[in-house]
């Protein structure tokens, strides 16, 4: 009597008891399921909070464009510009990554060709982010230079991007003689965008 009341407790507790395999074997795949939809979970959250980065500092590039679009400042001198947006560029780069600073460069300047510089604008711009972007990812991986020497190196590379779109509509390749101006007015907005960069990174206001 003893061993038959044993007998069951036993069958139960044996590993090779079948009704146990099946037990054992369901805690696997629970806990692949409840991993994918950790990793799905994590996955749209993040992609919220990328969106929600973008939109807030597309946002601020696009208020400074029209700042520097009402601005009183016409040096007289044709592709000559502040440049303030392109502070909000900067500090995407190097507060988030390149990602989110191609994005913002994209939306800001999409929009605020509709609004003010047209398409022609528009194109110039797009051309000049891109050269920019790519220099500053360039040379900020290296780490040999600062922010605002980074800077300086996308306000020329910026004005070689639009100079560049303007020979190949023109056909005419005279108008790099032009490029020494923009060479200056680059390296100055570049130094003076940086500078703001900078102060704004070191302060940890975004």
């Amino acid at each position: 009597m003893t061993q038959s009341h044993r007998d069951p407790e036993n069958r139960n507790q044996n590993p090779g008891n079948p009704i146990n395999k099946g037990s054992k074997s369901s805690h696997p795949s629970l806990n692949t399921r409840q991993n994918d939809q950790m990793r799905n979970n994590t996955g749209r959250a993040s992609s919220a909070s990328f969106v929600a980065r973008v939109a807030l500092l597309a946002s601020l590039a696009l208020i400074f464009s029209y700042v520097e679009a009402v601005i009183p400042y016409n040096p007289g001198i044709p592709g000559v510009k502040l440049g303030i947006a392109n502070i909000v560029t900067v500090i995407a780069l190097y507060r988030f990554g390149a990602k989110e600073a191609a994005a913002v460069n994209v939306i800001r300047i999409i929009i605020a060709g509709l609004l003010f510089s047209g398409l022609f604008g528009m194109l110039y711009s797009l051309a000049g982010a891109a050269l920019s972007l790519a220099g500053m990812i360039v040379l900020k991986k290296t780490g040999l230079f600062s922010v605002i020497g980074v800077s300086m190196a996308a306000g020329v590379l910026h004005n070689l991007g639009q100079l560049l779109v303007a020979a190949a509509l023109i056909e005419d390749l005279r108008i790099f003689f032009y490029f020494p101006v923009l060479l200056f007015s680059g390296i100055a907005a570049g130094i003076l965008v940086g500078f703001a960069s900078a102060i704004i990174l070191s302060r940890k206001f975004i």
